[in-house]
């Protein structure tokens, strides 16, 4: 008889019942308005293959994380796909779901435009949250290919419902969006400035407010830690500068949940689904640190 891995982050059979989880994995394979290499559709299961091979036991944190926050994982959620605006609010209706019933949400895309049902959820229980994006394009245009809900216009519209973002690990910027990160003064930091000290863990911390929400594109990471990305920059952040701002993040704030998006598996190149996979569990750990 053959058997088969379960479909559920890091593959464990023990604390990952709904009931007994405080955090939620949420797949959502869906990609329509991606413009340059397609497939992100294709990351939540990379992902979740590639984490079964994650080591359970943190050394940074000393202990096993999952044993003492409970991880479930949905099954694939199928995508709406009657547009990204309808998509979002399907985003919307799931997270709506699981904080109500007092989990921690961590989206597991996909592409970015994703992140706008998230917080258009989020905002119902947490009206003050802040954004924290790591990312390398501002992905604050107004309208892009013809629809003002592509992932290079996720930020904008969450700009639109009044919600305070902080960008670190930019390198790509249209002049339509440098005009309106000036004239809104929005906290966005390039990869270059940030590497060169510009920037520190203060500045990003002091530009959150208290509750934060943290969405991470995949393409913040540099190309040679992280090629499987659907739009790669030049000149992006590396593993122990992403981890070292999520630390500082978590530490001084209240994070109520995150998403990971657009990683766009390559076939035969396991290595950025496993850096994803290994980064989730990280970020998990960070954020419940203070029960472990």
């Amino acid at each position: 008889m053959y058997t088969s891995l379960p479909f559920n982050f890091l593959g464990i059979d023990k604390h990952n019942s709904f009931e007994e989880s405080k955090v939620v994995i949420l797949p959502f394979p869906y990609d329509s308005t991606t413009s340059f290499r397609s497939g992100a559709r294709e990351a939540p299961v990379a992902v979740i293959n590639a984490s079964h091979q994650v080591e359970l036991y943190d050394e940074e944190l000393e202990t096993e994380i999952y044993e003492k926050v409970g991880i479930h994982t949905f099954n694939e959620i199928i995508p709406n796909m009657d547009g990204p605006k309808r998509q979002a609010e399907m985003v919307r209706r799931v997270f709506l779901e699981v904080i109500e019933a007092g989990k921690f949400p961590v989206m597991l895309g996909g592409e970015h435009s994703l992140t706008l049902g998230a917080i258009q959820a989020i905002k119902d229980f947490y009206p003050n949250v802040s954004v924290l994006q790591l990312d390398a394009h501002t992905d604050l245009r107004e309208e892009y290919e013809g629809t003002q809900y592509s992932h290079a216009c996720v930020m904008r519209r969450i700009c639109d419902e009044g919600v305070k973002i902080a960008q670190v690990g930019i390198r790509s910027t249209s002049k339509e969006e440098a005009k309106f990160i000036k004239a809104n003064d929005i906290f966005s930091v390039t990869a270059r400035r940030y590497h060169y000290g510009y920037y520190g863990f203060e500045d990003i911390v002091d530009a959150l407010s208290d509750t934060a929400y943290i969405t991470i594109d995949m393409d913040v990471f540099d190309p040679s830690e992280v090629p499987a990305v659907g739009t790669p920059e030049p000149g992006g952040l590396r593993w122990y500068e992403v981890l070292d701002i999520l630390r500082e993040v978590t530490f001084h704030k209240k994070v109520i949940g995150f998403d990971v998006v657009e990683l766009t598996p390559i076939p035969g190149n396991v290595a950025s689904n496993f850096l994803a996979a290994k980064l989730i569990y990280k970020l998990i750990g960070y954020c419940f640190r203070g029960e472990l």
